[in-house]
């Protein structure tokens, strides 16, 4: 979603127009995210206004599947209040927890306040106790229209090496996370493209999962991240918009 149909809430040109063909050309979607800003429902409601059709069920959001991971549990949650809705059947608690769940970093002040000192402390406490670690991903920036900000994988990476664990990924490149839109989608891996900006999350974690690849020259995307990588995407397109095309082709 991010880095590939919008950019801080600016659409990418071209890809309400190319989901509108790819539907027509008979392909399945699932729309796969790492945000951790904004309610699945009010996620789905800003693609829309770029023009994407598109439901709020072929929208696949890391806080629904921390609700789906972590129900019935006590819950030290630092992530943005307005996932919050999406983490039903979780018990959220100051102290006392099962599990410690960080999510994304935003734009905005309340980054500030998420992720504070006083509430890694917190945190660490937590995980000091026997708390389990989770995050909803580890990325280490995103883009935006400002440019490349810190993104929450720093805070994990440090409450990690602190307290000596290893937290559970439960966004891209999680297995469990490409697994889960394939269930939906009844799909083979090798049936299946991840179209994605990342190097890292999207490509690396679906070819982890058999799934083929593509890659976008938009958002996230560096040449030089993509001449250094390990793992190659099956194909690289200037952006979305030229996605119908390219697989007519190939």
């Amino acid at each position: 979603m991010d880095g590939v149909l919008h950019v801080s809430g600016h659409p990418i040109l071209g890809g309400a127009k190319a989901v509108s063909r790819l539907r027509e050309a008979g392909h399945r979607l699932r729309f796969v995210t790492n945000n951790t800003t904004h309610s699945r429902q009010a996620l789905a409601a800003e693609i829309r206004s770029f023009g994407v059709e598109l439901e709020d069920e072929e929208l696949q959001t890391t806080p629904i599947a921390a609700a789906h991971a972590l129900a019935g549990k006590r819950v030290l949650a630092l992530t943005m209040p307005a996932i919050v809705e999406d983490l039903e059947g979780i018990e959220l608690v100051g102290e006392g927890a099962d599990a410690v769940l960080l999510g994304g970093a935003d734009e905005g002040f309340e980054t500030n306040q998420v992720f504070s000192y006083y509430n890694l402390a917190r945190a660490f406490a937590e995980l000091q106790e026997g708390a389990e670690l989770y995050c909803l991903h580890k990325n280490r920036w995103w883009q935006t229209s400002r440019g490349a900000l810190l993104d929450a994988g720093a805070f994990v990476a440090g409450l990690e090496y602190a307290a000596e664990t290893e937290a559970t990924v439960l966004g891209k490149p999680s297995a469990a996370y490409f697994a889960a839109a394939l269930e939906v989608l009844d799909y083979e891996p090798g049936q299946t493209w991840m179209v994605g900006d990342d190097v890292e999350a999207d490509i690396g974690g679906a070819t982890a999962f058999g799934l083929r690849s593509i890659l976008v020259r938009t958002g996230k995307f560096r040449e030089e991240e993509l001449e250094e990588a390990t793992v190659k995407p099956d194909g690289v397109i200037d952006s979305i918009a030229g996605l119908p095309a390219w697989l007519e082709e190939h």
